[in-house]
């Protein structure tokens, strides 16, 4: 019990965190949105499955590491419709022509 008596700091001094304001053009880039944006574009022109489900996959990332809801949720709502916009016409739509021999 001897180190209570020892212990140099004041509890009475401490101050909580406050994180300094940061303005929305000073925030890093979201690399999830744009990859997001990237892969459903490429899925929904070149019909591939595997891009179209990844841009769903970076959306959701980009969702859940949103920052500024002002600026992101244009982006992240635009790479969701391009995600499922590509998953509907792979599975849903006309079969992608395959290549003659």
């Amino acid at each position: 019990m001897s180190s209570h008596a020892n212990d140099p700091r004041q509890p009475s001094a401490a101050k909580p965190y406050v994180a300094p304001p940061v303005s929305p053009q000073d925030l890093p880039i979201d690399y999830a949105g744009f990859i997001a944006v990237v892969f459903g574009i490429a899925g929904v022109m070149f019909k591939y499955k595997l891009c179209s489900w990844l841009a769903l996959v970076f959306s959701a990332q980009s969702i859940a590491n949103m920052r500024n809801i002002e600026n992101d949720l244009k982006q992240v709502m635009m790479a969701i419709m391009f995600s499922i916009m590509g998953l509907v016409t792979n599975y849903f739509g006309a079969p992608r022509p395959s290549k003659q021999s």
